[in-house]
């Protein structure tokens, strides 16, 4: 037989993974208005250790894309409002803004699209008139460039664009946004097979209306749920009747096809006496709960076969953005790179359970092993296992062939021996079973025919 080759057997899987159905997905904005934040190398490092395989930035810095190089980490750039009005008016100012910034970097860093712009609409220094034709130009810079095809042009939109969110089944845009602004950029979105990002925060529309919201509809917790009076459908959560109230402005000005990532969302962990809900707890319960929904892979009950994908809002704590207390307390982890609080990005229960369990959070005590999860397909498998054995520089020689752990040959099987490879060698540290949902923790040792698996 020949020698076992993960390159070779994932390039075989991957062929076959392109037939199947995409998966739901969560993502992390990586924002940097801070100085005490960990240098970009360290950076990725971190996302590695907790499996997190997207990231959204605020802008093209340099240094960021370079340390991002062949880390097989997605990333959505930014072209910053400040140059929309540039981008608008000169093709040559878009060119030289691709060529430095994208082609320049990718495809060894993965590019997945750019976000032109940020809440344009309500951008103080009135750019909206501009960010049509700058996308526009972004886009035909990239087709000249032949990187159209890889990488997408969208522009983040906030829920303050539309006139009406509720009921759900009433979602519309301003008026003076439709003609001008909303289906122009919806055509270039349709043309270019891109999607509409938008912005989604429930803690926004729950501060507001805190007597009138449940905490519980708010944190995708157990609750009575709503039902949309206008089309009989029921909402368990807030955030999923504030995207499908995007979808309904969608559909009202006919562009039902044109598919939505939500680009930011999050809870923040303190905030200021007004900002009713701002805990730790309540952050911990939004983010980890909304990680969990998604990863189910089920859209929303207006677009229930869709997927829901989502880049949570943000990495750090950021010690520089202005504004209320909340604003630098959205932090997943603190700039020394500490949890702020214990939730998986991953959908996987914190503990020594497996990914079907009920959620309960589980404290992990004694000798512990890192195994698989085969529920998440193979492509995911392969990966985590080409890190393993790559950079993660587990010893993986028992499962190469002719090794005491080759057989049983098979991809879960050599996946959770190079996972718990890895997880013991790191010194069972947390976040170091995770790779991007792909395995868990276990407290009985793995059966894999005779094979034994090390434990620290």
């Amino acid at each position: 037989m020949a020698f076992f080759s993960p390159l070779s057997f994932f390039l075989l899987l991957l062929l076959s993974s392109t037939l199947s159905h995409a998966h739901a997905w969560v993502g992390v904005n990586y924002g940097r208005i801070a100085d005490n934040l960990p240098s970009p190398d360290k950076v990725v490092q971190l996302l590695k250790s907790h499996g997190i395989d997207r990231i959204k930035l605020f802008d093209t810095e340099s240094t960021v894309l370079s340390a991002l190089s062949n880390s097989n980490i997605s990333v959505v750039v930014a072209l910053p409002n400040e140059h929309l009005s540039s981008a608008a008016a000169d093709p040559s100012f878009t060119d030289n803004w691709v060529q430095s910034n994208i082609s320049h970097f990718y495809p060894s860093t993965k590019i997945d699209a750019i976000a032109v712009g940020n809440e344009v609409f309500v951008d103080p220094n009135n750019t909206t008139k501009f960010l049509v034709p700058a996308m526009q130009n972004v886009y035909a810079s990239l087709q000249k460039f032949n990187l159209h095809n890889n990488i997408k042009v969208s522009s983040p939109i906030a829920l303050s664009s539309l006139a009406s969110s509720y009921p759900t089944s009433s979602g519309s845009f301003r008026p003076d946004l439709i003609e001008p602004v909303i289906k122009p950029m919806l055509d270039l979105l349709r043309q270019s097979q891109s999607y509409l990002m938008v912005n989604v925060y429930p803690f926004f529309a729950y501060v507001g209306n805190a007597d009138k919201i449940s905490i519980d509809y708010a944190l995708f917790r157990e609750n009575p749920g709503v039902v949309d009076s206008g089309n009989g459908l029921k909402y368990s959560n807030l955030f999923e009747a504030q995207v499908d109230a995007v979808f309904a402005a969608m559909s009202a000005i006919k562009y039902d096809d044109v598919p939505l990532v939500v680009t930011e969302t999050g809870w923040p962990s303190q905030g200021e006496e007004n900002e009713i809900g701002a805990s730790t707890e309540n952050a911990a319960a939004y983010n980890g709960n909304l990680v969990k929904r998604v990863l189910t892979g089920s859209g929303t009950p207006l677009r229930p076969k869709d997927p829901l994908n989502v880049y949570l809002f943000a990495l750090f704590n950021e010690n520089q953005k202005p504004g209320p207390t909340s604003e630098r307390n959205y932090g997943l982890f603190y700039p020394n790179e500490e949890k702020v609080y214990e939730i998986s990005l991953t959908g996987d229960v914190v503990g020594a359970t497996p990914p079907d369990s009920n959620g309960s959070k589980v404290e992990v005590t004694g000798q512990t092993w890192c195994v698989a999860n085969e529920n998440v397909g193979a492509e995911k498998l392969q990966a985590g296992l080409d890190y393993a054995c790559g950079e993660g520089q587990a010893d993986c020689r028992s499962i190469q062939q002719g090794g005491a752990c080759y057989d049983p040959n098979s991809l879960q099987a050599h996946a959770s021996y190079a996972f718990n490879s890895y997880y013991q060698k790191m010194k069972r540290a947390a976040g170091t079973c995770d790779f991007g949902g792909a395995a868990y923790i276990v407290t009985q040792p793995p059966q894999y025919g005779k094979c034994d698996f090390p434990s620290q």
